[in-house]
């Protein structure tokens, strides 16, 4: 009989004694809190004017239009965060150049993008109402799956990984620029999606830079898959994707959608 190494014969024990116990064993129950991280907490930076940030500019001339104050014909409605079929008209309403959330459904872009330089602006309620992820919250789902975080975190901690600037329970901001609530903010991202093989295995994950009222937030980070709030991300192979508005029950306004693809 052919001599078997000690170590394969205690290796293949120890993994039937594991496997054994793991089979035994119940799996925990996942709750919202087990993936929320509260530590530590972006520095708070005061952005810089109006005049010195993003909004309220005009797009440049290749960029794709995506609302542009006058309605919102460029989108449909999504029921849920992520993306679906569905083609039904949106019922956002649009008022003095602003698209406001609704809770009938949240918004979802006709056209579907891949890499992508995109900007968008939007306002939290002035009137404050709700503490923590029940004030000013919706969010910007990357390709339909992966959320960057729309809340109003002016003296309003929350979980880091999920505050304005996040990428939604994955990547906390470098800082916290946030701006009063009423008043207009914006968003510079830039975001390279993930790379599939044949298989649909993934070869590069997907990165994404984000700047928020003009200060640096996320710098060229990975996101690891689909943005979870129970549990942890997930792989999904896939093509292009569209941008979806969160609706999160609270009426966050938009504003200067535009989209230039990379």
């Amino acid at each position: 009989m052919r001599n078997v190494p000690t170590w394969l014969v205690f290796g293949v024990a120890s993994l039937f004694v594991m496997n054994q116990a793991s089979a035994q064993t119940e799996p925990k129950k996942q709750t919202p809190e087990s993936t929320e991280i509260w530590e530590p907490v972006p520095p708070v930076v005061t952005p810089g004017t109006y005049s010195g940030s993003t909004a309220g500019t005009t797009p440049p001339s290749d960029a794709i239009i995506l609302f542009d104050g006058r309605n919102a014909d460029q989108w449909v409605a999504n029921k849920g965060y992520n993306p679906t079929n569905s083609t039904d008209p949106l019922k956002w309403p649009v008022r003095d150049g602003v698209l406001y959330s609704s809770t009938a459904s949240s918004a979802k872009t006709k056209q579907e993008f891949g890499d992508m330089q995109l900007h968008i602006e939007f306002q939290t309620p002035a009137k404050v109402e709700g503490n923590g992820q029940g004030r000013g919250n919706s969010g910007i789902f990357l390709q339909g799956r992966y959320e960057l975080q729309v809340l109003d975190n002016y003296n309003n901690p929350t979980y880091v990984n999920g505050m304005v600037g996040s990428i939604y329970k994955q990547a906390i901001p470098l800082a916290n620029p946030s701006r009063k609530p009423g008043e207009w903010q914006s968003y510079d991202i830039i975001y390279t999606a993930p790379r599939f093989n044949k298989a649909g295995l993934m070869l590069e994950p997907a990165f994404v830079t984000v700047l928020l009222n003009g200060v640096l937030v996320q710098n060229h980070v990975a996101i690891r898959g689909t943005t979870e709030y129970i549990g942890y991300p997930k792989v999904q192979a896939h093509g292009k994707g569209p941008l979806i508005l969160q609706d999160h029950g609270n009426p966050v306004g938009f504003r200067n959608i535009w989209v230039r693809e990379l």
